[in-house]
């Protein structure tokens, strides 16, 4: 899993930096940089979702002078120059007049002049701007957290407030008389909404979730999901994990509400929509919170299984399938795959014919160092509480190279009481004449020990838990039974 998640990652890395030499074109592009580097290398780069990557690079002459040039026309956004020691420097815009020049001084960070580029002149104003402001907010900050009175709080807050509505209102001001300045359009995507006050209701009660669903209604107001610009900003993204993180539900039928509506709102953005796909597939592939892999399964089975997918090299693109074909068969309130096995005297073993309020399912290998540990312990809850509530143990051998070690285990361990089973060579070989999954893959046995927890009707309550939390989830689902009856 972990292995193929780094290849993954890595790989939409080298896709996507490749890309962005590839877009449609034009004029293509020509950046003069006119700097006290001489005689040495320089590079511009680009934010590229959280990533700062080097784009281009140049050999800037006696005088300090470096042209950068390509065939092709950049993404728009925000780019940065970057020193021969990668040391980045300055910001400037690429928009859609990509033949400029710039003059900068290392020595005088803030006095950078553009020729060629109306958008980079605003975008300068803009910087200067900020340069003069943030050492006032950092420095009240510093004095918010210093203060030792509630007086002095309060006038450094106020202090704080009224710095933030100078800065807020150069931004609007910026917004609202040159609305077709890239910067504009910038700003409009950084943008959060502004805070609400919860309101009265007609009944007279207050309405404290109103700030909420207002934040969450207007977040993305403004912002375009069907432009790849949005990539090239060192805020996007963050504001894309912050609105998953704090304003959409973590149940996976919330977040494919959500990421649906992204991707197809990108669909003619190319470059955008391929790094969501692949960002959202990343995610949740291996998901922070259980029963969250139906989220991977729907983008599996709306994107990748629709031709999605192309651009991945084929070893890329057999892992996302074998993955997902993994994933089908266990996923959270579906019926758990039928498990036909052998127990420790040759008899058979069928899961559907355990009759039980809750099942227990655990895969294990006798020669496993962390089953060793994890079983006896499986076993002192089983004969602590879980026996006495009528739960049963379906406990499935993975390694069938290994019988006798795991009878013996068995015995030393007194596992009594469970259903101890394995599948035999004669069953492997069953299924594969007859091109059907086995249970590792049903059951997604990727490593060992790997537990399920099924109702009375067999259809998974949880998975990837460890016995510490079975164990409370087990309680309440009990605790809940008991209280309905």
């Amino acid at each position: 899993m972990q292995h193929f998640l780094k290849v993954f990652i890595s790989f939409s890395l080298l896709y996507f930096t490749q890309f962005l030499h590839a877009q449609t074109a034009s004029a293509g592009y020509e950046i003069t940089a006119s700097t006290s580097y001489k005689s040495r290398i320089v590079y511009i780069g680009s934010y590229y979702g959280k990533r700062n990557i080097l784009i281009d690079s140049a050999v800037a002459n006696s005088k300090g002078t470096a042209v950068f040039k390509g065939d092709k026309k950049l993404s728009e956004g925000i780019y940065f120059f970057v020193s021969p020691d990668k040391v980045k420097m300055f910001e400037f815009l690429v928009d859609s007049v990509q033949h400029f020049s710039i003059v900068a001084d290392s020595s005088k960070p803030g006095d950078i002049k553009f020729k060629g580029s109306p958008d980079n002149d605003v975008f300068a104003a803009y910087t200067n701007f900020l340069t003069k402001i943030s050492p006032d907010l950092n420095n009240l900050q510093q004095q918010l957290h210093l203060a030792k009175t509630a007086v002095d709080s309060a006038a450094i807050q106020k202090q704080l407030s009224d710095k933030a509505t100078e800065l807020n209102n150069y931004r609007n001001n910026i917004i609202r008389n040159q609305p077709n300045a890239l910067l504009s359009k910038l700003l409009q995507i950084a943008k959060l909404p502004e805070h609400q006050q919860p309101r009265i209701l007609n009944n007279g009660k207050v309405d404290s979730l109103y700030p909420f669903y207002y934040a969450k209604e207007h977040y993305w107001d403004d912002v375009d999901f069907d432009n790849s610009m949005l990539l090239h900003t060192p805020f996007f993204e963050p504001k894309l994990d912050d609105y998953l993180k704090y304003y959409v539900s973590p149940s996976p039928d919330s977040i494919i509400n959500e990421i649906n509506y992204m991707l197809l709102a990108s669909r003619t953005a190319d470059e955008l929509h391929k790094y969501l796909l692949l960002k959202f597939t990343d995610k949740y592939i291996n998901p922070e919170y259980m029963g969250q892999d139906k989220v991977f399964i729907f983008l599996f089975e709306n994107f990748y299984a629709k031709g999605d997918s192309n651009y991945l090299s084929p070893d890329i693109r057999k892992q996302v399938f074998d993955r997902a074909y993994n994933l089908m068969a266990n996923q959270i309130n579906e019926q758990a795959a039928q498990l036909d096995l052998t127990d420790t005297s040759g008899k058979n073993v069928s899961l559907y014919n355990i009759q039980a309020p809750l099942t227990f399912v655990a895969f294990w290998d006798p020669h496993c160092s962390h089953c060793q540990l994890q079983i006896p312990r499986l076993d002192s809850f089983y004969e602590a509480k879980w026996k006495n509530e009528g739960i049963k143990i379906l406990a499935v051998c993975v390694n069938d190279n290994v019988v006798d070690d795991w009878k013996k285990f068995i015995i030393e361990h007194k596992l009594n009481g469970w259903y101890n089973a394995y599948e035999t060579n004669e069953k492997k070989k069953q299924l594969e004449a007859a091109s059907q999954a086995d249970y590792r893959q049903l059951y997604d046995i990727s490593q060992t020990p790997t537990y399920f927890l099924l109702d009375d009707k067999k259809r998974i309550v949880a998975k990837g838990l460890s016995l510490d939390q079975y164990d409370g989830l087990i309680a309440t689902k009990l605790k809940s039974v008991s209280s309905t009856q």
